[in-house]
């Protein structure tokens, strides 16, 4: 349960609950994924199979819809939070619009896709760049909510070997002064097994904090498939170094007792 999906995750029971969000789609994808990963080459229709539970009535079709969405909330808020997003980014990362996942890929209402975020750029944002559309996603967790609902320690290291699944590529942990720890790793999301959609390589990053809150957050090169956004980008809307300073940030936590 140490995956950064599973961080983001407040998964929803069944595929059609109405209180769809985004963290049920990272959940459920989460859980697909490490059952690729463990599984052997004889269990590959049973993995696909999974695949389908997770996205229902995504099957491939003879061309990928490509659609654009705005998240679902008010205009003036929307555009605080990608402008918030947008002046703590480098020059060059591209054009940032806030977006709902849930919408997006599982094609969920707006109504469906209301989230509740804490953090001050908590969301999904698709970054438009060189014709390609990556993504980047934040997701901040009161240590109150990360007791309730994992048993592990949020601080394990993610850069271990853990049971059955291989270990996370080029996984750099960093115990930093204040208490801090911060992950990064790489992860190609490259499983072979022609599910939809099909997510590009990205770089996932965790940070726990010293009252045990977490941050977690994706710098994906984008997904094909169904409802397609556009050619992935060649790299991650942040590279590695990018990624780092910007999860070091004050500016990504919520004012200090907002959030319980």
């Amino acid at each position: 349960m140490n995956d950064v999906r599973e961080l983001l995750g407040r998964a929803a029971d069944d595929a059609g609950h109405p209180g769809l969000t985004t963290d049920a789609v990272y959940a459920r994808a989460g859980r697909v994924r490490r059952r690729r990963r463990a599984a052997v080459s004889g269990a590959a229709l049973a993995v696909v199979a999974a695949g389908a539970v997770a996205f229902p009535g995504f099957a491939a079709g003879p061309e990928p819809e490509r659609t654009s969405v705005a998240a679902p909330a008010e205009k003036s808020g929307k555009e605080d939070r990608a402008g918030r997003l947008t002046a703590l980014l480098p020059s060059g990362v591209g054009t940032v619009e806030q977006v709902s996942l849930a919408v997006l890929i599982k094609n969920a209402t707006p109504e469906q896709a209301k989230e509740t975020y804490v953090g001050p750029v908590d969301g999904q944002y698709a970054v438009r760049r060189d014709g390609g559309v990556g993504f980047l996603t934040f997701s901040y967790m009161p240590r109150a909510q990360v007791a309730k609902k994992y048993a592990t320690d949020p601080a394990v290291d993610l850069c271990a070997v853990s049971g059955k699944e291989p270990p996370r590529a080029d996984c750099v942990r960093e115990e930093l002064p204040d208490g801090r720890i911060l992950t990064i790793w790489h992860d190609a999301m490259d499983y072979g097994d022609g599910g939809t959609p099909q997510w590009g390589p990205e770089l996932d990053a965790r940070l726990v904090l010293a009252d045990g809150s977490v941050l977690a957050a994706r710098s994906s090169t984008g997904y094909e498939g169904d409802r397609s956004q556009g050619p992935l980008l060649d790299d991650p809307p942040l590279d590695r170094g990018q990624l780092r300073d910007l999860m070091l940030r004050p500016e990504l936590l919520p004012a200090e007792g907002t959030a319980k």
